[in-house]
């Protein structure tokens, strides 16, 4: 019903604004990521291997077109502007463009002419200001580790990268509040925080190369937002430079500031479609004296959810983590990467954390859950680990799941949130629905945050398995009242599926403030908002 009511909204702001046709959540929705060769390079990777040449292919589109919008193309006189603004950083060489054109995944490839490295706030300002006037269009990119192609240009977009802006500007090490440029990669942060007695509240499987500024942009979830919550809690401050190069100070420490509205807010997880964030002030927590890695294995999704509930109630405060992923995604592992299973092979694999300030607390109370378990019978193996490095190496069996399904072949990747106890079904009936049309259907996830990470792969990109895919998982999504994106964004891929997580009003408000910050939509084109309002 919702869905109904939005689309016939849809279908009156579409004809009110005279805007392109609204993409219909038919079978042919399914390809409405996909463009005709001739307008846009939607690349297309082959399995990925260290010893294989990537290589592009491009696929048509039978729903929707997407075309370049018509803003000005990059002249000798505006190269020499920014060579002049930014000497030895304004790079035009095809051979350095390359891997910033190309997505991590190898399936998004733009053909940005020029590349743009800023180490400050103010020349990401001349830019944006010089851009605004000569409606050039920019990609903002950071790490490059995003997953549904919002970090990389579609057409020529001018590429902005962040990474020069990696400098820590302050740390109050009383309240624990770090300041530091929006380039900062937050392995880095947390080595920093770290030496000063604090833990980033933040921690995601790209953390080696991921930016601080990039994750406040996507709204980034990972591995500690059972323990510490989301980026909207505790980003406490931004700079954001706006489209028409104005610089907007919002970079307070303080916890609590209850004036107006929280404006901050718009940019968090806006994938840079309205402003570029530039700095980020955000709370780090205590680093925790004591931290614990449970590794189980259980037989069914009930057992597991379960599981889950008797942990919560048992280990309290301490529960940092609650991770799951199953035999498909273990076997991957083992194939590609080989890792080793520690515990007996089982239908689902747990992997819990705690973390807090007694350990002989902690391992207590960890201790009594483990054995109530296994009196239960809800697990029937597990294994712990209390030293780094062993903690290290049970972590990986989770953090490297995205890596193996690079070896599996091309892959299909889906991040939704619904309610904990449809978590798994997806993954069972999906693969009712394609039945041996793929190659492997897995699922993985941060079940105390309701999200699952569902991987589908086939040798190679299969449009006739893509159009099985979709709209299917999103219409289950919607079944399910959950979210189309829990935690990767929009970005390209995703951005015309919008209206399955929300309702057109809310669409609507999002049009209008892209109008008011973005007049000239020249910031991420093409991305986060569904083409017709684009």
């Amino acid at each position: 019903m919702m869905i109904q009511k939005s689309l016939h909204l849809f279908r009156s702001i579409c004809k009110k604004w005279k805007k392109c046709h609204l993409v219909m959540p038919s079978c042919s929705l399914a390809k409405s990521g996909c463009f005709h060769h001739d307008l846009v390079k939607w690349s297309l990777a082959r399995p990925f291997h260290h010893n294989q040449r990537w290589q592009a292919e491009t696929r048509r589109s039978h729903s929707t077109s997407l075309h370049r919008v018509p803003f000005a193309m990059v002249t000798e006189h505006d190269i020499d502007f920014f060579e002049k603004l930014l000497p030895r950083r304004a790079i035009t060489d095809p051979d350095v463009l390359e891997s910033y054109n190309v997505d991590w995944l190898k399936s998004v490839k733009g053909s940005s002419k020029l590349l743009l490295r800023p180490q400050t706030t103010q020349e990401i300002s001349h830019i944006l200001r010089y851009c605004n006037e000569r409606n050039l269009a920019v990609c903002p990119q950071g790490g490059n580790t995003g997953l549904v192609g919002g970090s990389v240009p579609v057409f020529d977009e001018i590429i902005l990268s962040t990474s020069l802006m990696n400098k820590v500007l302050s740390f109050d090490t009383v309240s624990g509040v770090l300041v530091c440029q929006a380039g900062c990669v937050l392995e880095d942060l947390n080595s920093f925080v770290e030496e000063k007695g604090f833990v980033m509240p933040l921690d995601l499987g790209a953390k080696g190369s991921c930016q601080i500024g990039g994750n406040v942009s996507t709204n980034a979830g990972g591995l500690r937002l059972l323990r510490y919550g989301s980026l909207r809690g505790t980003v406490l401050g931004l700079e954001v430079v706006l489209a028409n190069g104005k610089v907007l100070n919002l970079l307070s420490s303080l916890r609590k500031d209850n004036t107006g509205y929280d404006v901050k807010q718009l940019f968090i997880g806006s994938e840079g479609t309205l402003g570029v964030i530039t700095a980020v002030s955000i709370l780090c927590p205590c680093i925790p004296k004591a931290v614990n890695v449970a590794f189980l294995g259980c037989n069914t999704i009930q057992q597991l959810l379960q599981t889950f509930r008797c942990c919560k109630g048992m280990l309290g405060e301490i529960l940092s983590a609650f991770e799951f992923l199953d035999s498909a995604s273990m076997q991957l592992l083992q194939n590609h990467l080989k890792l080793t299973n520690p515990i007996t092979e089982s239908p689902f694999y747990i992997l819990i954390e705690t973390s807090g300030s007694n350990a002989s607390h902690d391992e207590e109370k960890l201790h009594n859950f483990l054995q109530h378990a296994m009196n239960t019978a809800l697990i029937t193996d597990g294994t712990m680990a209390k030293e780094d490095s062993k903690i290290k190496a049970l972590w990986m069996l989770r953090e490297r799941i995205t890596e193996a399904l690079l070896h599996d072949g091309y892959t299909y990747k889906y991040d939704i949130s619904v309610p904990v106890e449809h978590i798994y079904q997806a993954v069972l009936d999906m693969r009712v629905h394609l039945r041996d049309q793929a190659k492997s259907v897995v699922g993985y996830g941060h079940l105390g945050d309701g999200n699952l990470h569902l991987n589908i792969t086939s040798p190679l990109y299969d449009s006739a398995l893509h159009s099985l895919i979709e709209p299917f998982i999103y219409e289950w999504t919607a079944k399910h009242h959950g979210s189309i994106s829990a935690e990767h964004g929009l970005g390209l891929k995703k951005r015309n599926y919008i209206h399955y997580s929300k309702p057109a009003e809310a669409v609507y408000i999002m049009s209008h403030l892209k109008n008011m910050l973005d007049p000239k939509k020249i910031l991420n084109p093409y991305k986060t908002l569904p083409d017709y309002i684009s």
